[in-house]
């Protein structure tokens, strides 16, 4: 069976406290977007996971999809998996390839093997994996507060605009980024923010991670500047880094940023 999981972008991002458990309590909108990887899953006589395509770093057996099957099996008595994950969301990116992968063989599972979960049972696996997985099990536009795994649908639409993503030839740390970060309590929550026109979003929604990482990376800075400078009516960097994503009314071309980034159109 297959399934394609795909990446999100974060319409605003503010880190508003140090948690006593280590995390970060945040503000965000996750927003789902048309580049996706390939899950593939078969019996086995023991479980693997191989991976194709672009380069993870790490065992490929400790990746969050063998996880994923092994917190369902302590649940189930489902057969060993052969699973193969073709990844072609960029990694180090902020685009959450590696949460929307388990995620997804998470609900993979769950279809193949009939068992009956609900969203909330699927998302509740999904949040012992990551802050953000639990967001793929509905894949649909949320706010995200807390430690980014509690949701609120928020209603944003942004199909009638031309999206686009420009990934440089760089890994942002997501430890890193955040150790770099000072939490702050924004002025007013991102979760009205989002709803005031798109016009205004260029000095309302912001991503907290953007100072220091445009400090450390002043490429990406650059790719944000040249975004505007192309006419997207809004831009900001997604997640942690280091990919920044675009809106635009119209269809664009961009030979310039292509030239040393990758970059995905209408997404």
């Amino acid at each position: 069976m297959l399934s394609y999981p795909n990446a999100k972008i974060n319409l605003g991002l503010y880190i508003t406290e140090k948690r006593s458990d280590g995390y970060h309590n945040l503000e965000t909108v996750f927003y789902p977007v048309n580049i996706k990887d390939v899950v593939e899953i078969t019996d086995a006589e023991f479980s693997s996971c191989k991976i194709h395509g672009i380069e993870i770093p790490g065992d490929a057996n400790d990746n969050l999809c063998i996880k994923a099957y092994e917190l369902i099996k302590k649940d189930f008595d489902i057969p060993a998996q052969e699973i193969h994950l073709f990844k072609n969301i960029p990694v180090g990116a902020g685009l959450g390839g590696g949460s929307a992968d388990c995620a997804f063989l998470i609900k993979l599972l769950n279809d193949k093997f009939d068992l009956h979960l609900s969203v909330e049972r699927m998302q509740q696996y999904a949040r012992q994996l990551g802050a953000d997985c639990a967001f793929f099990i509905e894949n649909k536009p949320v706010y995200a507060f807390n430690k980014g795994d509690d949701f609120e649908h928020c209603g944003v639409d942004l199909s009638d605009y031309f999206k686009v993503l420009v990934k440089p030839p760089v890994h942002v740390s997501t430890a890193d980024a955040y150790a770099l970060v000072k939490p702050k309590k924004p002025l007013q929550s991102l979760k009205e923010i989002i709803h005031l026109p798109l016009t205004t979003w260029k000095n309302k929604v912001i991503n907290d991670f953007e100072p220091s990482v445009f400090a450390k990376y002043p490429q990406i800075h650059q790719i944000k500047t040249s975004l505007y400078n192309a006419g997207a009516s809004f831009a900001l960097m997604s997640g942690s880094g280091s990919s920044v994503f675009a809106i635009f009314n119209n269809p664009v071309k961009l030979p310039e940023l292509e030239k040393d980034n990758l970059v995905y159109y209408d997404i």
